[in-house]
């Protein structure tokens, strides 16, 4: 099937490149997803709704997280079957995965619609917006099997070299969120409401029709009805390299989760100008997280294929590319960052606010280009624990506690508070180069040795 892609082979940019291409177009539709609810809810309804749109969706994002980064297991074992020229393990491993995701959508959909309000009160949601957020909450956590399925079926194309299936099925649910939201927040004026419906109902045909799309390709692999069932190796093995990024994208979210919960608590207006920040900033990362995910896939291939060389070449192009997009987007996003909160909000006072968050986002930008690649780069590698720990280390040494120190400034402002981020992720750069370094030295030291003990012989 020319469909999947072999990363063990040619040349490296051209390759990389070609597959994060589509990765990219799936993560920008993603984020339109996203920013079309609040850029209608923005322009059609009032600033409580525009925060319980902000506050919900952050509450929904750290759930999606833990079905990525535990759907990330799954795309790297489905890669270095690949690699291995192993295939035939795929449906096994594919099999046992749908076991596990679908029983894990049943408990989150049970846990997060009875406990919505909780949610909002956690969050520290306005008073004004609070059963607007609930409203949005429990209606998206009502939707948690689409969430899963669409996450399942990308973690598994991703695995064996197709990046197109997944840009497909985000280009099916964003042609019809924006449909949704049209009909139930322009037309039918539900708010918060509304734009929640419309993100459900564009998911659940999403992967519906993904599937009747799947069922007419060839696949590099055999999967039948007796695949699925669960397998306690495959199922230890997808936890065991998912559950550590699921954990560190749990908790930084949770970190960002924290923030979020600070700026309720400074009023309505600070609340809706960090929604509309967290919105852009999904397109502000586009680039470095289309190459944290595409190069996992492809260094999981490689590792596979015993050629770790390309590996760390695939790294350096990697940041290399998104380096270069990081310059563009800092300077869009710190000096013009009113125009692009002004898309999403009519009410200059939410503007204002978003453009002054959104200047430490534009730092970000730029240090995410190393950060990204290094994480995808571990990923793939099978480094999860470390990817987990460096996670936990930004998130609770230096953002949070950078957060809350800023919050207790008198007079701080938004842009203050972001700061937080980007001091974040410098600490989470250094931590990757030093076990990027120390992770290499054992091999430099028995090769020298080696060569050493040859030069005796001789």
């Amino acid at each position: 099937m020319k469909k999947n892609q072999d990363f063990t082979e040619g040349n490296i940019l051209p390759l990389l490149l070609t597959f994060a291409f589509p990765v990219l177009l799936a993560l920008f539709l993603q984020a339109m997803y996203g920013a079309v609810d609040l850029l209608v809810v923005g322009q059609f309804s009032t600033a409580e709704d525009v925060s319980a749109v902000s506050t919900g969706s952050q509450i929904m994002h750290s759930i999606t997280t833990i079905i990525t980064g535990l759907a990330m297991g799954l795309t790297v074992l489905v890669g270095q079957r690949i690699g291995e020229k192993r295939p035939e393990e795929a449906g096994s491993i594919i099999g046992s995965g749908i076991c596990l995701f679908g029983s894990g959508a049943v408990l989150i959909t049970v846990v997060m619609v009875a406990g919505s309000e909780a949610a909002a009160r956690i969050m520290q949601a306005p008073r004004e917006a609070f059963s607007r957020t609930v409203d949005y909450i429990r209606i998206c956590s009502a939707g948690t099997v689409f969430i899963v399925a669409y996450n399942l079926l990308g973690s598994v194309f991703r695995g064996i070299g197709d990046s197109k299936m997944p840009l497909l099925a985000v280009a099916i649910a964003c042609v019809f969120n924006m449909a949704g939201d049209m009909i139930f927040v322009a037309g039918f004026q539900m708010g918060a409401a509304g734009a929640a419906l419309a993100t459900v109902m564009a998911q659940a045909v999403s992967v519906v029709l993904s599937l009747l799309i799947i069922r007419k390709r060839q696949l590099p692999f055999v999967f039948r009805k007796s695949d699925l069932r669960f397998r306690k190796v495959h199922v230890t093995k997808i936890l065991r390299l998912g559950t550590p990024i699921a954990l560190q994208d749990l908790l930084v979210s949770i970190s960002f989760l924290v923030i979020i919960a600070i700026v309720n608590s400074m009023g309505v207006i600070a609340s809706a100008g960090v929604g509309v920040a967290e919105k852009l900033c999904a397109f502000i990362m586009l680039v470095p997280s289309a190459f944290m995910q595409s190069m996992s896939a492809f260094v999981a291939q490689n590792v596979g294929a015993r050629k770790p060389g390309r590996a760390k070449k695939a790294l350096v192009y990697g940041i290399g590319t998104s380096l270069f997009a990081g310059f563009l987007l800092f300077y869009v996003s710190f000096f013009h960052g009113d125009l692009l909160s002004a898309v999403f909000a009519k009410d200059s006072a939410v503007i204002a606010a978003s453009a002054d968050y959104l200047k430490a986002y534009a730092i970000d930008c730029m240090l995410t280009a190393f950060l990204f690649c290094f994480i995808g780069y571990f990923n793939g590698r099978g480094d999860t624990f470390f990817v987990m720990l460096q996670g936990i280390v930004g998130a609770f040494c230096v953002r949070i506690p950078v957060a809350w120190l800023m919050s207790r400034v008198p007079g701080v402002s938004l842009f203050m508070l972001g700061l937080a981020t980007p001091c974040s992720t410098v600490v989470q750069i250094l931590f990757c180069i030093v076990f990027f370094v120390l992770r290499e030295r054992p091999r430099c030291v028995h090769a020298g040795k080696t060569s050493g003990h040859i030069t005796q012989t001789k």
